[in-house]
């Protein structure tokens, strides 16, 4: 690895901004090992490393050695824009083995030609702005070689006909389709095929792996190895693609598409037309059944069918059916009680009749069109999931409601996918690397070992090129109330204000909740000369360009900012982080987590709680240091990092820059002779 990663090597002569990094080094030459050892590898490596080449060397050679693929699989778009157009592209011209790397998107970043041709002569489109949409979207299909809605980049990032245009599985005619052979799925999957190194995200990944020697085959073409990078997201992607989901959405899909059969038979034309107006009108009473005594947004925990049972002893009067709300009150996370016998089971059945009745009309159709197999498939499949979710009755786990914009989404999530991964992942495949800027917690690898099932792994945590003592001070206000107290929102904002004045802005502002981040844009923008920008105001892109573009800017943001963002240089000075963040007791999947780990005889606050808020508050803190001549100051104003004893743990898990409560240091950061005096807790 000296050879390429060296003063001397092939990367210094060739990258105009090449920096020696020990840890990249030592990095790069424990993934070699992995391989050659076919072994598991777990690797924090934090901002400043050069991760990416550090396991894209060792991964190149491998594949072109053993001649066996390599997958390598992110957690944000960002990340595999950097690989695809970056990084990749770099090692072709400096190394000298010759490769070939494939991208692989979800198929819903890509346009369906058997679809769009014939959602060009259907109404999908509501308002003029729409229908130049379109045109231009039919014209650039005609012309694309990939079909990537990446391409279509001087769109909206949300378009609302997309969904009827692109190539998700559900609606895939497969060999049938007249499109096949110029089909952008199917030129994708060739492409991978070809290739050595395939990028994917981990929603393709696992969505993979959970179809894997099933009935429905994979999606990937088959590898050797997997390098997981930004592997904190796994057991939430993982959780979510090991589970079922019914839609609002894929039932006005399905129904959309059960209109558009081209029927020579006007009997079995209207006969289809009479049972989807019951499916229509079934469904609206059976969502209707699930929305009562709900919010308007949120995730909500659904109680298992009650069959002939009374409501729970102690449950709230009015209780929902089906469950009620864990996201509201003092007693969040706590047991909802059952509904009585049958409140949805009237809505439910009726719905389930009609999926019936359309799938058996489908079905007993002599000649049927091309359409009809899918939707037929689609209609088992949600019935399937419906059922599963409606009964509730694997206690392995966890049956939820999301209502989120116009869609309501039922789901079932497994609550512990350690012993899945196990059994599809690292038992299945030789070589799986592990990587993120943030991954151990207390200074091991304990947590994220058994929350992902990986019992036998290499580790290891490269060393960092950031001198963190002059680069950063992180400062811990000297009083402040509990985060859970009335008096909290208005010395949280006396805080900020006093922070971002001493660093002159140049700060983001980042918050657990939406509430909190409103209330603090509310109190301190008035109060200060700095330009603000909110979360919400614009897209997320636009508001990072008006940030960086922007002297003296200051951000109020949630988690959607807390990885993934990249700020070089004095533009961002300054983290500021309202409280520890504590995944939402009242989130119906954390709450299950958290009951588990009880059931188990564990602690679940010790043994996932804080682990878990402290790989997120690293992220969040992640942001500032980019760069061996960055400075800036890092605050956290929640005081249980002093006032508790897991706040040692906390700080333990930090990078080791000065502490200080004496909010008149912060300024000093940015001379060239910095010394805080430490005043540390």
């Amino acid at each position: 690895m000296q050879e390429i990663f060296g003063h001397d090597g092939l990367i210094a002569k060739a990258h105009p901004e090449y920096e020696h990094r020990p840890g990249q080094i030592q990095m790069a030459e424990a993934v070699v090992r992995a391989f050659e050892q076919r072994r598991h590898l777990i690797v924090e490596a934090g901002t400043g490393t050069g991760k990416t080449l550090a396991y894209l060397v060792p991964a190149i050679a491998a594949a072109c050695g053993s001649g066996a693929r390599v997958v390598i699989s992110t957690g944000t778009k960002n990340l595999q824009e950097q690989l695809m157009e970056k990084d990749i592209p770099f090692l072709q011209e400096v190394l000298p083995a010759k490769f070939r790397a494939a991208v692989m998107k979800g198929r819903n970043n890509y346009a369906c030609l058997h679809r769009i041709k014939r959602a060009d002569s259907m109404p999908v489109l509501e308002g003029l702005d729409e229908v130049d949409h379109f045109d231009e979207v039919f014209r650039w299909v005609m012309q694309t070689n990939t079909g990537d809605r990446a391409e279509l980049s001087n769109l909206p990032e949300h378009l609302p006909f997309w969904r009827h245009i692109d190539a998700r599985s559900d609606t895939c005619l497969g060999q049938q389709c007249p499109d096949f052979e110029p089909c952008f799925i199917t030129r994708m999957r060739q492409r991978a095929i070809d290739a050595d190194i395939i990028v994917v995200n981990h929603h393709l990944f696992f969505a993979d792996l959970a179809l894997r020697n099933g009935a429905y085959g994979s999606v990937l073409p088959d590898y050797a190895a997997v390098i997981l990078d930004e592997a904190h997201q796994i057991e939430d992607v993982a959780s979510e693609y090991f589970g079922a989901q019914v839609s609002t959405y894929q039932i006005d899909d399905l129904l959309r598409d059960v209109g558009a059969l081209k029927l020579e038979d006007r009997e079995t034309e209207r006969e289809l037309a009479r049972i989807s107006a019951r499916i229509q009108r079934f469904a609206d009473a059976f969502w209707i059944s699930l929305r009562e005594g709900r919010g308007l947004e949120g995730r909500f925990a659904l109680a298992p069918q009650a069959r002939g049972s009374s409501p729970t002893p102690g449950s709230p009067a009015g209780q929902p059916g089906w469950g009620g709300a864990v996201g509201e009150g003092p007693d969040a996370g706590m047991d909802a009680g059952e509904p009585p016998a049958g409140m949805p089971a009237l809505p439910y059945h009726a719905f389930d009749n009609a999926l019936n009745r359309l799938e058996t009309t489908l079905a007993a159709m002599p000649e049927p069109p091309a359409d009809a197999e899918s939707i037929v498939r689609r209609t088992r499949q949600l019935r399937f999931d419906l059922n599963f979710i409606i009964k509730g009755e694997d206690k392995k786990f966890v049956y939820w409601l999301e209502r989120r914009g116009r869609g309501v989404f039922l789901r079932a999530s497994p609550i512990d996918v350690s012993g899945l991964l196990q059994d599809k992942l690292f038992e299945k495949v030789p070589t799986v690397v592990l990587t993120s800027a943030t991954l151990s917690s207390a200074g091991n690898f304990n947590f994220i070992r058994e929350r992902l099932g990986l019992d036998q792994a290499e580790e290891m945590i490269a060393e960092s090129i950031f001198d963190f003592e002059h680069q950063a001070v992180l400062y811990l206000p000297p009083q402040m109330p509990d985060p859970r107290s009335p008096q909290w929102a208005s010395a949280a904002a006396q805080e900020v204000i006093k922070i971002v004045n001493a660093t002159v802005g140049r700060a983001f502002v980042l918050s657990t909740s939406l509430s909190g981040m409103n209330d603090l844009f509310e109190r301190v923008a008035p109060e200060i000369d700095y330009p603000c920008f909110v979360q919400g105001s614009a897209s997320k892109g636009a508001l990072l360009s008006k940030f960086r573009t922007t002297p003296n800017a200051v951000l109020f943001a949630t988690s959607s900012f807390w990885q993934g963002v990249d700020v070089r240089g004095e533009q961002l000075s300054c983290v500021i982080i309202d409280k520890l963040p504590f995944a939402v007791p009242s989130d119906p999947i954390v709450a299950a987590r958290q009951r588990y780990i009880e059931e188990q005889g564990g602690s679940s606050f010790y043994e996932y709680s804080v682990p878990q808020a402290i790989i997120s508050l690293k992220q969040g803190l992640g942001r500032l240091i980019r760069s061996t001549t960055d400075r800036g100051v890092l605050a956290v104003l929640d005081p249980r990092l002093r006032t508790k004893m897991y706040g040692q743990t906390f700080l333990q898990s930090l990078p080791p820059c000065r502490v200080t409560s004496d909010v008149d240091e912060l300024s000093r950061v940015f001379e060239l002779d910095f010394s805080v005096q430490s005043t540390g807790p």
